[in-house]
């Protein structure tokens, strides 16, 4: 006889319970062992160069030679630019075949401070153009070959380096695992807040936070607005051009925002639809961001409200997700713009998001819109000693694993994983392997801008 219940779910698969999923990830072990992660799949034909060469050529030309003076200046700079790269890498690796909502360049820059809408301080992922459904060893990859490239470059020992490439993929590992002993509801509403006190910090690691904090705190539309103006004669406020990297846009540009502002309106919730009803746009620059965002289109829109107070949003290009691009992973169709996929994938990752989030189509390309430093900051991973480090990365690794913790799937992970450590360390000895594919691919790039055939800045 049929119940309430068996009649509502008729149309659907029964969802496994937490205990059913971790059990099918324990038997998924026996298909794709954990130590098979070790494996590297780099003696595949490669053409690194050849993908930035093609991403170079959907960018203002102008600006690719500055794409490649950023990446150029440290082997952990160029990686922050490859995430094309390593996409089609792991595309040819191992893959437990589940896949989750992924950042698609989780590396250690990629996590920092913001504002939540409560005016609290936050620490999470903060960068979603790649973001997209795919496999979820690859952004644990993409994590730990940044941690190996990034001690590396700040001068650690190598023992130094493997301590906190391990540190991090046991941090998602038990990360993981501690978000499947809450429900779904309380994964959701979890996040790290820094105003809040952190018992597992020491106090070097608790100086380290309570700096970065200050400094989020003072990174405020008011005070970047101050940096880049000046008031001329009569007393407007002036945008001080800094070419190539903050420009006025062409009047052709500039004529159609208004148009386009209200088009991004209707992509937000009423609240701020309404609040945004009280703001003049004043001015409108273009601004170069990043290292592999180089070279697509952003803009800044500067506001004042009624009392004078300023709001400046960021408009950025939203390309293609490399995940599908370069690594094959599956396109999810309910997306009706690359804009719309950034911000969805960022609400569902982030624990709390930016309230001014949306999107907009213009020219032929996509674009998402966002507030623009509202107490954005970042831990500078390079300055810290290998104790910190080891600190701040293992909070990476635990952010990561809440935000996977939001798919569906992510019990079934948790099973695979385990309590042991053989995942950990697998994933390590790939990630010390990799960074010296990277290095390889950064000198090659070096050795190509030399020759001019990649582009020279002028």
């Amino acid at each position: 006889m049929s119940t309430h219940v068996s009649r509502l779910q008729s149309t659907r698969a029964r969802h496994l319970t937490i205990t059913e999923a971790m059990a099918a990830g324990r038997a998924l072990r026996a298909e794709v062992p954990r130590a098979a992660h070790r494996e590297s799949a780099t003696s595949a034909p490669r053409d690194p160069l050849g993908i930035l060469a093609a991403q170079n050529a959907t960018r203002l030309p102008h600006l690719v030679p500055v794409r490649l003076e950023r990446m150029l200046a440290s082997p952990f700079a160029f990686y922050r630019g490859t995430a094309g790269i390593m996409a089609a890498d792991l595309a040819t690796g191992v893959s437990t075949g589940i896949d989750v909502v992924s950042c698609g360049d989780a590396h250690i820059s990629n996590f920092g401070l913001f504002a939540s809408p409560q005016r609290t301080l936050v620490f999470d992922l903060n960068d979603f153009d790649e973001a997209a459904s795919a496999p979820w060893e690859w952004d644990v990859k993409r994590l730990v070959a940044s941690v190996v490239i990034g001690a590396r470059d700040a001068g650690h020992a190598e023992k130094q380096v493997r301590r906190a490439a391990l540190a991090t993929a046991a941090a998602y590992r038990t990360g993981l695992r501690d978000m499947m002993r809450i429900d779904a509801l309380e994964r959701y509403y979890t996040r790290v807040d820094t105003d809040e006190l952190h018992p597992e910090l020491d106090s070097a690691a608790q100086k380290v936070l309570d700096k970065a904090t200050r400094q989020a705190r003072r990174r405020t539309s008011a005070a970047y607005l101050e940096k880049i103006t000046a008031r001329d004669d009569d007393g407007t406020l002036l945008i001080i051009e800094d070419p190539p990297v903050l420009t006025h846009v062409p009047e052709a540009v500039e004529s159609e925002v208004e148009e386009l502002f209200e088009r991004y309106r209707s992509t937000v919730p009423a609240d701020i639809a309404l609040l945004l009803s009280h703001f003049t746009l004043n001015d409108v620059v273009m601004r170069v961001v990043g290292v592999g965002s180089v070279g697509t289109r952003c803009y800044l829109l500067i506001l004042s409200g009624p009392a004078g107070e300023p709001l400046i949003l960021q408009v950025k290009e939203a390309q293609p997700s490399v995940l599908p691009t370069y690594g094959g992973a599956a396109s999810r169709a309910e997306h009706s713009s690359e804009g719309h996929r950034v911000v969805d994938t960022q609400r569902i990752l982030q624990a709390v998001s930016d309230s001014f989030l949306g999107y907009l189509r213009f020219g032929g390309r996509d674009f998402y819109v966002r507030q623009f430093r509202d107490m954005k900051g970042s831990i500078d991973a390079s300055s810290l000693p290998p104790k910190e480090f080891r600190t701040y990365v293992s909070g990476c690794g635990t952010v990561l694993a809440r935000a996977h913790a939001q798919s569906l799937d992510a019990p079934v992970i948790a099973g695979y994983l385990g309590g042991s450590d053989e995942f950990d360390r697998a994933v390590v000895d790939w990630s010390l392997a990799y960074a010296d594919q990277s290095l390889a691919d950064f000198e090659a790039l070096r050795d190509a801008v030399s020759r001019g055939d990649l582009g020279r800045r002028p």
